[in-house]
């Protein structure tokens, strides 16, 4: 019987001038995802009063509702999604038998109950509390088998009397919270096959950053299985975001050069010095504003404080590192939670453990490592090069 779905969304609320803007960006987001569900032919998008509505058209109703729900809970700016029924008719006999219809269809034989009821329409005739007691007292004369419970009831029922009456039960679904992807710009993920990576992008994402995503490919050193790995990966943080642009740049060349021209120990700071560059000039195309990585502070020898100093300024844009002050089982924890963890699990290693010194250098000096590449006159033409070269799939 539903046709309906509310949406409540939490901070986009704090938004002031900007509050429509995220409204609109968030509200696009669910269309897309009800497109991509079928769905959008059979349901419309509305905003109204600080929420956003999901309504079958034409008088019909939302099939296997709880599952269309759950879909839309995962976009980023949802804090709660609630199946309900919405009605033109704000006659009171209507709202308390439609109310009854759902207590039927969800109360626990001789469970507990409770009402809220909220009153945006002032010009409504009853109050919150007299719509309370009404709906409660008409659903205990036809379900007495029923007792009334104000803390922690099996059944909770709502009534939102607004420009058109919401009732729903307790089937809030917890969403994601944060921004609506899109709202705060692009940035260009440096994805890897491993844990950290892609946590970082679905944090950076829940502050509504696009993502365009790059991953470094090195054949025959790094398996088509290991590229698969970072496809499902941008597939699986698209279920987020939406679409996403993934780039497969070619590092192989630029890998073997630095590996026979620098101090093994130095390896891997040039490694990913290069790595920067490309990715800096994969978003220069995608006109995105940082760069984003999966660096945790002192979680390896090219995440100390001294190491990150020394590979950043090969970045022409702002770094962003939102696990910087993450330690590894909180990211285990957040990668089981997004459904990235089974996928980073396999075991395909990727370009960032090929070449991997036994004994790297913890401190290195910043003027040191600028002052070598320089010689390295050949990287950038190859870096470009694997650029332009790159694959790009969209997911």
């Amino acid at each position: 019987m539903y046709n309906g779905i509310l949406i409540k969304y939490g901070e986009i609320a704090l938004r002031g001038g900007n509050r429509r803007l995220h409204e609109t960006i968030l509200a696009n987001n669910i269309m897309s995802r009800l497109a991509d569900m079928g769905l959008a032919d059979v349901t419309r998008v509305r905003k109204d009063q600080g929420r956003v509505y999901v309504e079958a058209v034409d008088g019909g109703v939302i099939k296997d509702t709880k599952k269309v729900a759950d879909d839309i809970s995962h976009i980023f700016g949802i804090t709660y999604v609630c199946p309900c029924v919405i009605t033109d008719n704000s006659d009171f006999e209507h709202i308390k038998e439609l109310s009854l219809a759902l207590m039927k269809d969800a109360a626990i034989p001789g469970g507990t109950f409770k009402v809220e009821a909220s009153r945006a329409d002032k010009k409504f005739p009853l109050n919150s509390q007299e719509i309370s007691a009404q709906v409660g007292a008409h659903l205990l004369e036809n379900m007495p088998e029923l007792a009334v419970k104000m803390i922690a009831p099996d059944v909770k029922i709502t009534v939102e009397i607004r420009k058109k009456v919401y009732i729903y039960i307790n089937q809030a679904i917890k969403g994601p919270g944060g921004l609506p992807a899109g709202s705060g710009g692009k940035a260009a993920l440096l994805l890897s096959g491993g844990f950290d990576s892609p946590v970082a992008g679905y944090n950076m994402a829940r502050r509504g950053v696009e993502l365009v995503c790059v991953y470094f490919h090195s054949p025959p050193y790094t398996s088509e299985l290991a590229k698969e790995k970072a496809v499902d990966l941008a597939k699986r943080l698209s279920f987020y975001t939406g679409g996403i642009k993934l780039y497969v740049v070619n590092l192989t060349e630029a890998m073997l050069y630095l590996n026979g021209k620098v101090p093994e120990v130095k390896l891997t700071l040039f490694l990913k010095r290069a790595m920067l560059t490309a990715a800096n000039i994969v978003a220069e195309k995608e006109n995105a504003q940082a760069l984003i990585t999966g660096d945790s502070v002192g979680q390896v020898a090219s995440q100390t404080m001294h190491a990150l100093a020394a590979t950043d300024s090969a970045a022409g844009l702002p770094v962003l590192r939102p696990l910087a002050a993450m330690d590894k089982l909180e990211i285990l924890e957040t990668a089981r939670k997004i459904g990235t963890y089974d996928i980073s699990v396999r075991p395909h290693a990727d370009c960032c453990t090929v070449f991997v010194p036994k004994h790297p250098e913890l401190k290195p000096k910043k003027s040191v490592i600028e002052n070598m590449e320089k010689r390295l006159v050949e990287l950038p033409v190859m870096l470009v090069g694997a650029v332009d070269n790159a694959e790009v799939i969209l997911v």
